[in-house]
């Protein structure tokens, strides 16, 4: 029996599952910008200074060598849906039988004014390695002023990357500069700013109130309703309040699908591509759409939300169904099975949810290491990073305080 071709667009969690679960039965190839896939959970760490870059970075060749699968760097360009071919940027044409979208998802500016502009996103390494770079070079301003010069660094988003990002910077700012130039790091400041009521709002009320406490007992200015009207390259509009100083703004309010796949002239819903309940592309029933770039809705009509799991999840699904196809069967309803979140907030905080069963401090801290270091790809990643770690745990300190952005 002829193998099915099937080309993704897309090298992140849903991607690289549905080829390996595809490696026996199709040919396979993969598609993404860049040779290597970003274990995006953790960049906000390299951010701060906790971990390497090269330690959330793993070659997408590794981790297909053993699957078959082909590889391509490039990025889709157009779909001719007549001859089942995509087109790449570096003019090769991949025909294909079966097409899954795995592009994942942008930094969503929701029409605030100065967002592209003044502030700095977490999507990528080069955006982590910019936020520590700036927030470095600011450190060493104030130390050759020695005066008293402040700095104040604005997270925007009350979700699990602010959360994480503002706790991490807040335990930097407390631990590795104050030891390196303590006059220095007392002028440093840290905001996070939610317009909703509550931090992390798919939690529990009781975990957002903990998760609060916790991040103000670190230093950090928790501010609540409050909605940012604009950015600009010193400070933080806000609606119907005064003016919040920010001489580093994070952008961590929320994500949108990749806008490459409105390139692609299939249906879209929001800025997701519109599917049915199979996961397969509304009127296209060969393309298929996982991860965050998926318009998929659950039984309450809501998007599912855009996080490793979903991706996972539905990169295993769609593959499936594709072995069901070829074998002649019928493809079935995808069911998202939820198993939980977690957000870490420093050292022994965290907070953990799994339907009633809620934990926090040390054991919800060590639960979080733990899973991150499941998932993280390839071996030298993981040992990489359970040294970092370690070095971090044990002194205190942070080694990789470095300002990479230039030469």
């Amino acid at each position: 029996m002829t193998k099915p071709r099937v080309v993704i667009l897309g090298a992140g969690f849903g991607g690289l599952t549905a080829a390996r679960e595809l490696s026996d039965h199709a040919d396979v190839t993969v598609v993404d910008r860049h040779n290597f896939q970003t274990f995006l959970p953790l960049l906000y760490q390299v951010a701060s200074a906790g971990l390497a870059a090269d330690h959330v970075a793993h070659p997408v060749r590794a981790a297909l060598r053993k699957s078959g699968a082909q590889f391509r760097m490039g990025s889709p360009i157009t779909v001719d849906h007549n001859n089942k071919t995509v087109k790449i940027d570096s003019s090769e044409v991949l025909p294909f039988d079966h097409l899954i979208i795995a592009l994942g998802s942008a930094t969503a500016d929701f029409g605030v004014k100065g967002v592209n502009e003044f502030a700095l996103g977490m999507k990528s390494v080069h955006e982590a390695l910019s936020i520590r770079a700036e927030v470095m070079r600011r450190f060493e301003d104030l130390c050759r002023f020695q005066d008293d010069t402040a700095f104040t660094m604005a997270v925007v988003g009350g979700g699990p990357t602010g959360v994480e990002m503002a706790g991490a910077f807040a335990e930097l700012v407390r631990g590795p500069l104050k030891n390196d130039q303590a006059e220095a790091a007392a002028n440093i400041k840290i905001v996070l700013i939610e317009a909703g009521p509550r931090l992390l709002p798919s939690f529990s009320p009781a975990l957002s109130d903990r998760t609060k406490k916790d991040l103000e007992k670190l230093g950090v200015q928790v501010m609540l309703n409050t909605a940012v009207e604009e950015v600009t390259n010193d400070s933080i509009q806000i609606n119907g309040a005064p003016e919040i100083p920010a001489q580093v703004t994070i952008w961590a309010a929320g994500v949108k699908g990749e806008p490459t796949a409105s390139k692609l002239n299939l249906p879209l819903i929001s800025t997701r591509i519109d599917v049915e309940n199979s996961l397969q592309v509304k009127n296209y029933p060969h393309i298929w759409a996982i991860g965050d770039i998926s318009g998929y809705k659950d039984a309450k009509g809501k998007f599912l939300p855009m996080v490793a799991p979903v991706a996972l999840q539905q990169g295993k699904f769609v593959a499936k169904q594709i072995i069901n196809l070829a074998q002649n069967k019928t493809v079935k309803s995808f069911k998202y099975r939820d198993k939980g979140s977690m957000a870490t907030i420093g050292r022994h905080k965290a907070v953990v949810e799994v339907g009633k069963f809620k934990v926090t401090g040390v054991l919800a801290w060590y639960a979080w290491l733990w899973l991150h270091l499941f998932y993280l790809l390839g071996g030298r990643n993981k040992i990489g990073t359970m040294a970092d770690w370690t070095w971090n745990y044990l002194t205190f300190d942070r080694g990789n305080r470095h300002i990479m952005d230039s030469i």
